[in-house]
């Protein structure tokens, strides 16, 4: 994969990285400028958030908002290491800070006693999905295959959009 085609794919996960939102900010659709979405950004009013609202004690929702943003930070690390071809540095940010080893240090037991079904399942998701892209950046550090590394880093990109598009704490 030449350099540009490289910068391209770099930037376009940077982009589907932002798609993740914070936690206690409704959601915006961007991608149809006309119809109600339009109408309501146009207006004074909010627009109807109709994700689930999801309450924690204060010190527990302020901790997983930070773990929320690590998770984002990490991203950007791993979308880094990939730039620069460094796939096992992918393979272990992914791992140690998203995948199924992090669970005990985002303290994953305390949280989910406050999590509705649906949000544990989106949560261990996405700490499945770390942990698969990490065993396919592992193995790319060996094939060179850029576009498997993505594709997984895409599709664990995908379990935040769903979980932040579906919950939001208070």
């Amino acid at each position: 994969m030449n350099k540009s085609s490289l910068g391209s794919a770099f930037i376009l996960v940077l982009f589907s990285c932002g798609a993740a939102m914070s936690a206690d900010e409704p959601v915006h659709q961007h991608r149809h400028p006309e119809g109600p979405l339009a109408e309501a950004s146009t207006s004074s009013a909010r627009p109807h958030d109709s994700r689930q609202l999801v309450t924690y004690p204060t010190a527990l929702r302020i901790h997983t908002l930070a773990n929320m943003r690590d998770h984002l930070q990490t991203m950007g690390d791993i979308q880094e290491a990939l730039s620069k071809g460094s796939f096992d540095k992918a393979s272990e940010l992914a791992e140690q800070r998203l995948g199924m080893s992090s669970l005990k240090m985002h303290g994953a037991h305390e949280v989910a006693k406050f999590m509705p079904s649906g949000m544990q399942d989106a949560g261990s998701a996405m700490h499945r999905s770390a942990s698969r892209f990490a065993l396919v950046a592992k193995d790319a550090s060996v094939t060179g295959d850029l576009k498997g590394a993505l594709s997984s880093l895409h599709q664990l990109n995908q379990t935040c959009v769903a979980c932040h598009a579906a919950f939001r704490l208070q």
